[in-house]
């Protein structure tokens, strides 16, 4: 009886913490189809910094497509940061999967000088926040000329040291007999890292995809470091801010269509992800 008791109690909790997740999601999909007014009616003393009290009714009283028809219609901004959004992350994933897989392959099977000193540089250039290398980095763009530029995004991220110290937690995994074995019928190490090094490793790869996606998709201090002078490459990230109080409705809605390609992407790769956390030793 105590551990039925138990049970229900722990439950009871993990709903109740379920709730408060996802009551700011429900806030968000059901304030995209609320009308101005309805709007200003329950926050308007949010958005307008007067006194009052927020309120928020679970369904919206009178549901409208209004703000979908004007942010997808009329406001032709938002395909444009969509689309850098896209130019930007993107090629960053695939470059990421042609230095960082081989590289974590080298790391985690072969032996040579200087390879723990290495290592240890890039643990320590992974756990350095963007804002102690951000001065650093515009210099070197800015002799390169790639500030304001897609480059200035692309080419750091592509040699990110972080889808390295999780793919080299993957590949050593790896049984040596199945290496072994595989040399002793003639493989080469090419075919050895293709045939059986990638297809093992899959899942720390798609992981390293998930995240890496997840955290380049809502970046924002990067696009406003390196793009202060070309607004018009702005990500969508950066759209937000740009909505004025009058319009919530549109940042309701450009917010939805925002998070709807880190959702899918994290719930199709949700058991990767938790096995690059498990593998990175960030539940610990």
């Amino acid at each position: 009886m105590n551990i039925k008791i138990k049970l229900i109690v722990k439950t009871g909790l993990l709903f109740i913490l379920t709730l408060f997740i996802w009551i700011p999601l429900w806030m968000l999909i059901t304030g995209s189809f609320m009308g101005g007014d309805e709007l200003y009616s329950d926050i308007g003393s949010v958005l307008s910094q007067r006194e009052g009290f927020a309120s928020w009714t679970l369904f919206p009283r009178y549901p409208t497509l209004k703000h979908y028809v004007e942010l997808l219609l009329d406001s032709p901004k938002f395909f444009v940061m969509f689309w850098n959004s896209c130019i930007q992350v993107i090629p960053v994933l695939l470059g990421q999967l042609g230095i960082a897989v081989p590289a974590a392959w080298a790391f985690a099977r072969f032996e040579f000088k200087g390879k723990k000193l290495i290592f240890l540089i890039y643990i320590i250039l992974m756990v350095l926040p963007f804002q102690v290398t951000m001065v650093s980095s515009y210099l070197v763009l800015y002799r390169l000329g790639l500030v304001d530029t897609h480059l200035a995004l692309i080419l750091p991220n592509i040699f990110s040291t972080f889808p390295v110290f999780i793919l080299v937690k993957f590949f050593k995994e790896i049984p040596m007999s199945l290496i072994e074995a595989a040399k002793l019928d003639g493989a080469s190490e090419f075919i050895i890292f293709t045939r059986i090094g990638v297809p093992i490793g899959s899942p720390g790869i798609l992981s390293i995809i998930t995240l890496g996606f997840l955290e380049y998709w809502n970046a924002i201090e990067q696009p406003l470091t390196f793009l202060i002078r070309r607004k018009e490459l702005w990500p969508l990230p950066l759209y937000l801010p740009e909505i004025s109080s009058e319009n919530a409705g549109a940042a309701f809605v450009a917010s939805v269509f925002m998070m709807f390609p880190a959702l899918l992407l994290f719930l199709y790769g949700q058991k990767y992800l938790e096995q690059g956390i498990a593998a990175s030793g960030l539940k610990e």
